[in-house]
This record gives C-alpha cells, structure tokens and sequence, in this order.
C-alpha cells in the first residue's frame, strides 16, 4: 500500500491571492508555449497520451487497458511532477496553448471545476456518464461536476481519519471537546496526549477548517458556489479551530504542522490522537510495529457528539481534453482505467481508496484496508471543498487569514474571511 496524502500535502505560498494570481498570471505570458505533441501513432493506431500525477504502479494498469483496447488505441504515461502546484501549471500553460498532444488528465478534485469552466475539458455524457456514475460514490461523483454537469470520471479517492492510541483511549472521543478533554487528562497525568492536526498556512489547513464547517452545519459558498457566505456553521468551526489551537494539547510545532511530520510524531509516540490520511497505517507498521499494535481508527469526532464528523475528501478526476484528436478512444481509456478492478489494483498497489463502492466489498481489499469500513462510513458522508473554478484563490485567502489558528478571534475572522473568499471568488481563478 503506497502513500498517498490527497494531494493537500503541498505548502501553499503566502502571498496574497491577488499577488499570487498577478504573479501565475504573468509566467503564463512569459512562458513559451509548449510545442503541441499530436497523439497520433505507429501504422496508425492512434496515441493517448496519458497525463497523471506520480504513482508508483499506473503503468500495470495502462498495460493492461492497452491489452484490453486490442490495437484500437495506445495509452502512453506522461507522468506530471509530484507537487501539485507544478503540475497544475503545467496542465494550465498547454491547455492555454490549445496543445493537441494531451488527451486523457488527471486533475486534482479541487481543479475540475476551473477546468471546465475555463472550456479546457470535455464534458462526459450519454452512455460514457452512466457508467462513470453507476456505482461511484457521490461525493466524488460531486467533486468532478460543474455547473449539473459531468467533467471528471473520479478514479479515486480519499479521506482522513482518527488515528488514536487505544492503550490510552479505551474508546474513541465523539466530539473535538472530548477529544481536547481526554488529551488534557492525559497531560496531567503524564502521559502522551498531543493532539496532531495540520496547522501550517497550505491547503492541509483549508482542509481541517473545511471539514469543520461541514461538521457544524455550515457553508463557506453558497449552493451554487456563486457567493460567499460563511454562515454561523463557519464561525462555530473557527471557535472550534480557535479552542483546540489555544488547548495545550497540540505539538508544539502546530502551525508548521503538515501531514508526514505529523505521521512522524506519532510514530514516535508523542501523540495520544492524529487526524490523518490512511497512508500512515502501512508506514508505522514498517516504522513502529510495536506501537501500531496500539492504534486504532475511527472517525473524525463531531463538532457536537450527538452527530458524527464530517471530512473533506481528496482524489484525482480523469478528464478528457477538449484539444484531443482523439476523444472517443480518450474517453474509453479513461474508463478502464478507472473501471472496478482497476481501481482495487491501485487501492491494494498504491494506496489510493476506490470511488466505486462495490470495491471495497472485495475480499482482496480486506488486508490492505482494515480500516475500510470506518473510510467508506466517512466517504458516504463526506465534506467537499467549495465547488468553484475561482477554488485555488479561496483556498490561499483562507489559508493566510486561518495562519496561525491560535490568533483566531471567531467572528471577526469570519467577517475578513467572507469579505477575502468574496474577492476571490471575482478572480475566477488564476486564468484569464
């Protein structure tokens, strides 16, 4: 089972959106256009290229799909870099160029919608919907929509849990109070008790923050993603934030905290709690067998302990690209590699969860992901980011407004949020 961290494990820059956006903006001017690539290929079976972040054993699958096309097409790999920022940029600057030599994408869930809207992607329908959507778990079906439509066939998905230490905690805590509370206890009586969390001004803090808003009820955009509202759902969130920053139960590197320094920690036995991608079963197993025996799984605690917490997801959508020579072959390449076994192939190999439900039923799945229960509990009721093209420009605002959580003052941070995501939200994105 690989790493795979949703892709939320990349530092954002601080600079302000509008500077930021001025800044991509301009290398987009400055750069030259990438030479298009046609996908044609030999003795004319036609080339899909193929562009994907990193993953460790994709090329078995595209070997097997190119198996099962028999001659009708040729998938080739362009694996993109591993952070997210560079292959976002990469992707926008040949789609901006109308580059005919990408055909098949995979983009994080935060991009679909900038994607589509910008006219970059095909949309899927008819037949090639139905079976992207029969069976797919709808809230990744939600992350690769925009506007009722369908951009993205999600390939998978992923969400955090509670990783706690069950020689300490006999049973999991069913809200952050309880939590805060137990890990307090613990203190004082000298024992490990951090609580660890993603602090750090990137998007792993958009992400906590977001998880909380969709536990207590509220909305950062409204329905349609057209306005902000950071409704009072929102400000119970940042006193919840605000609380466990100021709880002196947290590492005292919090507000640098990001997702592998954190799985380190606890492998070291700091922590009593962490709140972090499944990648960390498989690695403190090999780290600290003896300790792993110790941790146990759960959901996220609840903002209230009468309802469950709620997690933002993260997952790579296949989309097709609307400069493709080939978009029928495209689309039928996306499918398989995303169909059932597939993506059980990945999830076992690589560590990435299914979207399709019915994989996690398989007994196959039973040794890699004991935990797969508590994850499809959390991704039938998941938390998902703000579904708007302008997503890149709020998640930098949010982050620099949240940074550091400990200096949140609720409603006044609430107030400047709205008024920042509101202006975000004008820019569109970072693309003209």
């Amino acid at each position: 089972m690989g790493v795979d961290m949703g892709g939320h494990d990349r530092v954002r820059s601080r600079r302000p959106a509008r500077v930021r956006v001025a800044a991509t903006a301009a290398a987009l001017t400055l750069m030259a256009p990438m030479a298009a690539c046609a996908s044609g290929g030999d003795g004319g079976v036609p080339t899909i290229n193929l562009y994907y972040p990193p993953e460790q054993n994709l090329q078995q699958v595209v070997d097997r799909c190119n198996i099962e096309a028999d001659g009708r097409y040729r998938i080739v790999n362009r694996v993109l870099p591993r952070e997210a920022d560079e292959q976002r940029v990469q992707l926008v600057r040949r789609l901006a160029a109308e580059d005919d030599g990408m055909d098949v994408l995979g983009l994080d869930v935060t991009w679909t919608q900038e994607f589509a809207s910008a006219n970059w992607v095909r949309e899927w329908t008819g037949q090639d919907r139905a079976e992207v959507e029969e069976g797919t778990l709808e809230g990744p079906l939600e992350t690769a929509r925009y506007e009722d439509k369908l951009y993205g066939a999600p390939k998978h998905t992923n969400v955090q849990l509670l990783w706690y230490r069950k020689d300490l905690v006999p049973e999991p805590p069913a809200s952050w109070d309880e939590m805060i509370s137990t890990a307090q206890r613990l203190k004082e009586q000298g024992k490990p008790y951090q609580v660890l969390a993603t602090g750090a001004q990137y998007e792993g803090l958009v992400v906590l923050y977001n998880s909380l808003v969709a536990s207590a009820g509220g909305n950062i955009l409204s329905e349609d993603g057209t306005e902000s509202v950071v409704d009072e759902g929102a400000v119970r969130a940042l006193e919840v934030l605000k609380n466990f920053a100021t709880s002196g139960v947290t590492s005292p590197s919090f507000s640098n905290a990001t997702e592998d320094p954190m799985r380190l920690e606890f492998q070291a036995g700091n922590g009593a709690f962490q709140i972090n991608w499944p990648f960390v079963y498989p690695a403190m197993q090999e780290a600290n067998p003896e300790l792993a025996e110790q941790v146990a799984w759960a959901r996220v605690p609840g903002v209230d302990a009468d309802t469950p917490g709620r997690m933002t997801i993260g997952g790579i959508n296949l989309a097709v690209s609307a400069y493709s020579q080939h978009p029928e072959e495209s689309f039928d390449a996306a499918k398989c590699l995303r169909n059932a076994e597939n993506q059980k192939f990945s999830a076992i190999n690589d560590g990435v969860p299914p979207t399709i439900e019915s994989v996690f039923d398989d007994p196959e799945m039973d040794e890699a992901y004991p935990m797969k229960e508590t994850i499809l509990e959390q991704l039938r009721e998941p938390a998902v980011r703000p579904l708007t093209p302008a997503y890149q420009s709020i998640s930098t605002v949010t982050s620099a407004i949240l940074s550091p959580p400990a200096a949140i003052d609720p409603q006044a941070t609430a107030d400047e949020l709205r008024d920042a995501v509101a202006d975000a939200l004008e820019s569109r994105g970072v693309l003209p």
